[in-house]
């Protein structure tokens, strides 16, 4: 065995917080692995490789925490999630998308306290250039959608999104080259208008969140943004974009 004699003899305690610690690490290795990939040779090769990574890495991981810990493990997934019910599944997706935002408000307030809205801001604009196209790299091979699946592709792709899980939205069929898509109803917005405050101005992030998106659907879709806050929109959506093929 590998492990050291202070963690062999540490008190219970420690044990149990050192594995949701180790897990914590591995997660942040794994999104500064991503990131430099990126960095060094491009979104598009960084994509073809997490892809690769992610099954082998998460195959390892069940495998043998399925081995210690005494679960099952069916085609690399845990058994007792495959035996949830459709109604059990869909309720996790909601929580784990309500999840998902409340780690990236945790993460904005604390720069925000730490070195200020602006700073805040810039930050969080520039993880959309990354998540945004991974998100929608990750829904195009869920869904198996085509390579230049065009304006339908991109309706589905949308309804897959994170925010989907937790945001009511709608999608108007302009012609069959261009829609218009409204977020009818945002989690973040609703809240600070049930405590009174102004909308939190996201237009800088959507810039880049809906237009990376769907080029990585498919490349030939230009992004429009009709209205976004710090814009004025009308009472039935907080921000509205216009998706078009080029040529149509």
């Amino acid at each position: 065995m590998g492990i050291t004699e202070s963690v062999a003899q540490a008190e219970k305690d420690v044990l149990v917080k050192l594995v949701m610690d180790a897990f914590r690490r591995i997660i942040v290795h794994y999104g500064a692995w991503f990131s430099e990939v990126e960095h060094q040779i491009g979104m598009a090769n960084a994509l073809e490789v997490e892809k690769e990574v992610w099954d082998a890495s998460l195959s390892n991981q069940i495998t043998r925490l399925g081995a210690t810990l005494g679960f099952g493990v069916e085609g690399g997934v845990p058994a007792a999630l495959k035996a949830l019910p459709r109604e059990a599944l869909i309720d996790l997706i909601e929580k784990v998308g309500i999840n998902w935002l409340a780690n990236d408000g945790i993460w904005f307030q604390a720069v925000e306290r730490n070195f200020g809205m602006a700073d805040a801001k810039r930050c969080n604009d520039t993880c959309w250039t990354r998540f945004s196209p991974f998100e929608a790299s990750r829904i195009k091979s869920l869904l198996n959608l085509p390579e230049h699946g065009g304006i339908p592709a991109l309706k589905e792709a949308l309804t897959y999104r994170m925010y989907a899980f937790i945001n009511k939205q709608s999608i108007e069929d302009v012609n069959e080259g261009c829609i218009i898509f409204r977020m009818n109803d945002c989690r973040v917005q609703a809240a600070r208008k049930r405590k009174g405050l102004s909308d939190y101005p996201c237009k800088s992030a959507g810039l880049v969140e809906y237009p990376y998106f769907a080029k990585t659907i498919d490349p030939r879709i230009e992004t429009v943004c009709i209205g976004c806050p710090p814009d004025e929109h009308p009472d039935d959506w907080f921000c509205a974009w216009k998706f078009t093929l080029a040529g149509e």
